[in-house]
């Protein structure tokens, strides 16, 4: 595989030190601000880790899009992360003078005249953005397998899906290539990938973080935009950083009672907490995550809380049309946008079957249809809220319906598929996430266990506006059930990796140790 530098002589610049790489991979953001700040290690040598890092396992999991950044791009040293390693999701958002694909053939040429809002926001939080990682094409999956460019592979197993649509963001930070990543969500994006990868991912509160200035509200306010992280406590302390919204913006948000990052430290209080594994749409949830799912209830009961069995009434017939509706008309104006005055069929037939299929149902839906799929909106979102506001405070689900799943296995270029028949296999695999992007409440995927050598996520879902307390719960289960120590198969601080993703010398087995 060619050198993502591009650069043999920059290769014989980076930083090679086996120790110094390990420290690296295990340090969070939180940890390198630190070494940063006390003048232990130099911003140059943290970039060069960072580089020789994601050289170490791009090859086994193609999650790169493009070459890494001759320099990181241009960020504010006086911000509070100057100088930590990020990567933005190919996906969305935007930066000046930067490419953006956005895993199709169809966008090849588009570089970003301006920064979006929310890349102003990294850049003034100092992060120090080093490549773009890959999604499927238009986002429109729960797997990262874009014909444009190839799969994305799990560092856990590279036979298995990193997930969708942020799974070249979750592959980097699980295989410790970098401490966190930009991801965005409509129906799942951050919490799938970082359940199968073993990651954190908060999908915050419809209007908590820009999403401007060129769209208002993507996917008719589905979409939200934060990132993937390994640790709570950076995932608080990097929403501390950029949440606010824009003048313009369609939704403004109430500001948090405090400081995220306070919310970890301070006293908290039993929480009732529902916990449900029955799929909204009737379909198949594996034994053993449901099992995970339990013990993690039996945690939570441990540590005090009041534990139920319940979940908020939800039509699943309702729930999947009006996905269906808003993702169809929504990929169907795309492919409209990007064609000019060209003919929409000749995008239609360079784009992936799937892709195709959506946007053929969005370009027939009358504005009638959208209509009354908004009125299905408001009508989930106000039941849902009532069972928060009434009953409980946070509901705990599968994340995904499985562990990871086999690369291949989806085959969104494959003939045959229609609109109805593509987002229903997408939810047959992640039923419980997309509920939370019709209402706009956060939700966050902490990983709760493993099976057969692949980690599960639990999702916990809040009230709108009450990040606070999803953040605070996921902080008490990370310190009573850590996930820290483990570590996949791809990863920088091993020994040696070959080409199909197997520590050298361990054929590809998964140590004991390491699933401790």
């Amino acid at each position: 595989m060619q050198s993502l530098t591009g650069s043999s002589t920059r290769q014989q610049q980076i930083w090679e030190g086996a120790v110094e790489l390990r420290e690296y991979a295990a340090a969070d953001a939180t940890e390198l601000r630190h070494l940063i700040r006390s003048g232990s290690v130099s911003v140059g040598e943290v970039w060069r880790a960072a580089a020789t890092a994601i050289e170490t396992v791009n090859t086994s999991l193609n999650a790169v899009v493009g070459p890494l950044f001759e320099n990181p791009l241009d960020y504010d040293i006086r911000g509070p992360f100057a100088g930590v390693p990020f990567a933005v999701k190919d996906l969305l958002l935007t930066a000046q003078g930067v490419p953006s694909q956005s895993g199709s053939a169809l966008t090849r040429d588009f570089v970003a005249s301006a920064d979006s809002d929310l890349m102003s926001r990294w850049r003034r939080a100092g992060l120090a953005t080093v490549c773009r990682t890959s999604t499927p094409e238009f986002g429109l999956s729960c797997t990262t397998e874009p014909v444009v460019s190839g799969p994305t592979r799990n560092p856990w197993d590279p036979t298995r899906t990193a997930g969708g649509s942020s799974g070249g963001s979750a592959a980097l930070v699980a295989s410790g290539a970098v401490p966190w990543a930009h991801a965005n969500d409509a129906a799942g994006s951050i919490r799938i990938p970082s359940a199968l990868c073993g990651l954190v991912g908060l999908k915050p509160t419809r209007g908590r973080t820009p999403v401007g200035p060129d769209a208002d509200e993507p996917l008719f306010g589905l979409t939200s935009e934060f990132a993937i992280t390994r640790t709570v406590r950076d995932a608080a302390a990097l929403l501390d950083e950029v949440h606010g919204g824009v003048p313009g913006d369609r939704y403004l948000v109430a500001r948090p009672p405090g400081r995220y990052s306070d919310a970890l430290i301070n006293a908290r209080r039993p929480l009732r907490i529902a916990v449900s594994t029955e799929s909204p749409f009737g379909t198949a949830v594996d034994p053993r995550v449901v099992e995970q799912v339990l013990a993690t209830a039996q945690v939570l009961e441990h540590l005090g809380h009041h534990v139920d069995f319940a979940q908020p009434t939800v039509d699943g017939s309702l729930l999947l049309e009006l996905n269906i509706r808003f993702f169809s008309a929504s990929i169907g104006r795309t492919i409209q946008e990007i064609s000019g005055s060209d003919d929409v069929e000749a995008s239609l037939a360079r784009v992936e079957a799937s892709t195709a299929a959506c946007a053929r149902r969005g370009l027939d839906l009358r504005w009638t249809d959208v209509a009354e799929a908004r009125s299905w909106q408001n009508d989930i979102t106000r039941s849902t809220a009532g069972f928060f506001a009434d009953e409980y405070d946070v509901l705990m689900t599968p994340t995904v319906a499985t562990p990871a799943w086999s690369v291949g296995s989806m085959r969104g270029n494959q003939p045959g598929w229609s609109a109805e028949s593509w987002i229903r296999e997408i939810f047959e695999h992640a039923p419980f996430t997309v509920l939370f992007n019709v209402t706009g409440q956060p939700a966050i995927s902490v990983p709760i266990g493993m099976v057969d050598g692949l980690p599960v996520g639990g999702q916990f879902a809040a009230a709108q506006g009450a990040e606070h307390t999803l953040l605070a719960l996921a902080s008490e289960l990370e310190q009573a059930a850590p996930w820290a120590g483990r570590v996949p198969p791809v990863h920088v601080a091993a020994d040696t990796i070959d080409p199909s993703g197997a520590i050298a010398g361990l054929g590809g087995s998964v140590p004991e140790e390491v699933l401790s």
